[in-house]
């Protein structure tokens, strides 16, 4: 099944809002929506770092 466009997706959340969300209510969800769509875009595409990679930096940067 093929993704929904960002209009669908966008009309799906804002549907499942209270009645009394704000403007920056729904701008704050449409944000991390997107970035959750960046996210699984990133996934995908085999732009990710290991669990183990990044144990490994952080190691590095507080020695």
């Amino acid at each position: 099944m093929a993704a929904p466009s960002a209009k669908q997706a966008s009309l799906r959340l804002i549907e499942r809002l209270d009645e009394d969300a704000t403007f920056e209510d729904i701008l704050y969800e449409l944000h991390f929506l997107r970035k959750v769509e960046r996210g699984r875009s990133d996934v995908e595409e085999g732009r990710t770092v290991s669990h183990e990679q990044v144990r490994e930096e952080f190691e590095e940067w507080l020695s």
